[in-house]
């Protein structure tokens, strides 16, 4: 598998220049291994794309951490990374290795998870890899496949050999077809600010197994990425409310999403907002740069990260406002910061509820959601 990987990647950049090479109908075509039951599935087989052998791009099964002082010789400060804490334990997962892995197989605690990210989608997303299932209880090892459905990357679990779509966490084709991942509430915030809040945090080692790889970690595969006009890969008509790249943060809550376009995130800072009679506020500073932009991650530009929590606090809403300080509750002049930690005031020490959100590219969220979704407008 190690040294299948450099032709993979060479592989994928051909493809990324010559789009037309992809269009394989059929993934046995490429791979003869798959056992996976293919009269199975809720969505058409005819849009899968194969690109290269399955676990063609190596998941990372047996990962490695840094403590703080480690992850900052070797991880630039600005760059993202996603988050997630459980029962008090905190770890990190750098896009930079994920562009180049795509998923990492974990535990935090007693929860088995896996941290996933699609490049072409942005779609960066962390699950629980428990599923009870018809009854029957699972614990799931997730690989790359090689497929892509609308750009998105195409999950496959080894218990069942189900293919799994990332962006949504289901099971499309094959025995648990039907099935949903419980997706995490995981944040996308930079290396500082993980450490800021989790001081004790473990970050993911560039020390992957793949030695070859390890010089090719902070740099950006997709140069100039973010800033295109088509995504790559991606076969239909692009959804017209928003840019193709535009990112888009999307919330769900009741069977229904509403999406809050970056660019006016970044213009607002804070925003205030009610969804199916439920309070949020969304967070928004400067410092994180993007991993879709220049090829050298600390040249890139800064968008910053995002944070959405539930905006009650001991039972009552409170309303919110950027300062210099950070964000301040209008109720009581308390501080906050990015990761929803109070900082300063009478709720010195409390933590707002984080809301599970996710942060992809308006074309990705729109092909796979587009009657759903609510968009907000200033």
């Amino acid at each position: 598998m190690k040294k299948l990987l450099p032709f993979c990647l060479l592989t994928l950049s051909l493809f990324a220049v010559f789009p037309s090479l992809a269009q394989v109908q059929n993934p046995d075509k490429l791979d003869k291994r798959w056992k996976t039951d293919t009269t199975i599935h809720n969505v058409p087989l005819e849009e899968f794309k194969a690109l290269l052998p399955r676990d063609g791009i190596p998941p990372i099964d047996r990962p490695r951490f840094f403590d703080q002082k480690q992850a900052l010789q070797n991880y630039f400060e600005h760059e993202p990374v996603i988050a997630l804490e459980v029962d008090g334990i905190a770890k990190a997962y750098p896009l930079n290795v994920l562009t180049y892995h795509e998923i990492v197989n974990d535990k935090i605690g007693e929860v088995p998870v896996t941290a996933t990210y699609c490049p072409l989608c942005n779609a960066a997303i962390i699950f629980d890899r428990r599923l009870t299932y018809k009854g029957k209880k699972y614990v799931l090892d997730f690989g790359v496949s090689g497929m892509l459905r609308k750009s998105d990357m195409v999950m496959w679990d080894r218990q069942t050999q189900t293919w799994w779509q990332q962006i949504v966490g289901e099971a499309v084709v094959g025995k648990l077809a039907g099935a949903k991942l419980t997706q995490l509430d995981a944040q996308i915030i930079s290396l500082k600010e993980f450490f800021k809040t989790y001081p004790k945090g473990l970050v993911l080692s560039t020390d992957t197994g793949f030695e070859k790889m390890k010089k090719r970690y902070g740099k950006n595969y997709y140069k100039g990425y973010d800033s295109s006009v088509q995504p790559r890969l991606f076969k239909g008509k692009v959804d017209s409310r928003l840019p193709a790249m535009e990112r888009v943060i999307d919330i769900y809550f009741q069977g229904k999403y509403k999406i809050y376009p970056l660019k006016i995130i970044q213009k607002r800072g804070v925003i205030n907002d009610k969804f199916k009679r439920k309070n949020l506020v969304i967070f928004h500073q400067y410092g994180t740069r993007s991993i879709l932009d220049k090829q050298d991650i600390r040249a890139s530009k800064n968008i910053g990260t995002t944070t959405v929590f539930d905006a009650k606090v001991n039972g009552k809403v409170l309303a919110f406002k950027k300062t210099k300080k950070g964000f301040v509750d209008e109720q009581t002049g308390s501080t906050w910061d990015i990761t929803g930690r109070c900082i300063a005031g009478k709720h010195q020490g409390k933590k707002l509820r984080r809301v599970r959100y996710g942060n992809h590219f308006a074309f990705a969220w729109f092909a796979f959601h587009p009657n759903d979704s609510e968009l907000y407008k200033e």
